[in-house]
This record gives C-alpha cells, sequence and structure tokens, in this order.
C-alpha cells in the first residue's frame, strides 16, 4: 500500500465515526494493537520530548526503509503514536521527510485534543521527521 493510500485509508476510517468519543475508542484500539515495546528499550534516548506522558520512539532501517517501534504509558497517546507509526513504519527516509502530514489536520486529530496531547501529537510528528532525515 503506497503512502497515500495507507493516508486516505486512515482518513476513510475516522470518518466513519461522527463522535469525537467514538474515534477516541478507536485510538485506543490502535494503540492496542501496537507490538510489544521492550523493557530494556524504554530508555531516556528513546523518550520522545515535549509529550506530557511517556512515549517512547525506536526506529531501524531495513532495506532502505525505515521501521518504528513505540510504546507510551498513557492509553490515547498510545494510540496517536500507533496511528502515525500505521502510516510512516515501513517507508523510505524521503517518503517521510517529505510528507506533509497534512492527513492529521484533515482526520481533525490535533484539535480535538488538549492543548498538552496536541504539543504532543507536534512533537511525535517532528520526531518521526528528524528520524527520516538523518537516514537520507
Amino acid at each position: 500500500m503506497t503512502l497515500q493510500e495507507k493516508k486516505e485509508e486512515i482518513i476513510e476510517s475516522f470518518s466513519l465515526y461522527d463522535e469525537w468519543l467514538d474515534k477516541y475508542e478507536y485510538l485506543i484500539e490502535l494503540g492496542k494493537s501496537l507490538e510489544p515495546f521492550p523493557e530494556e528499550s524504554k530508555t531516556e534516548d528513546r523518550l520522545i520530548k515535549g509529550c506530557q506522558s511517556r512515549v517512547w520512539l525506536d526506529s531501524r532501517v531495513e532495506d532502505g526503509k525505515i521501521y518504528f517501534q513505540a510504546d507510551s504509558d498513557a492509553i490515547i497517546t498510545k494510540g496517536i503514536i500507533s496511528l502515525l507509526i500505521s502510516v510512516y513504519s515501513g517507508r523510505t527516509a524521503q517518503e517521510i521527510a517529505s510528507d506533509d502530514f497534512a492527513f492529521i489536520e484533515e482526520i481533525g486529530l490535533k484539535e480535538n485534543l488538549s492543548p498538552t496531547r496536541a504539543n504532543g501529537l507536534v512533537s511525535m510528528i517532528s520526531t518521526i521527521r528528524e528520524t527520516a532525515r538523518k537516514n537520507l
């Protein structure tokens, strides 16, 4: 699935729900689907700065693609990082670095988060972009 197709799939999934409470439930379910993050990887250098809750992001490059793994100690935040990983993991550094992340605006995520969670979302996006830039 291309990056654009994946973003369209996310937009479509969010459009199935009218209420933000249901969209939060969807995010929580996404968070539950994250592969287990090793406890020994929950280190300071993997913490995303700027998030009120603790969010760990790890990455590896394999065959020219970046694969992300993450975890959070907060259930909605875990869903948000899971959403981002589902879109960007397995993409090339160029794809990620040149993407506008506009689907986040399209699904209305940022404006429906508390200010601290919205800041955390921005930090997550920045960290993913920075990881891609370092691998260009």
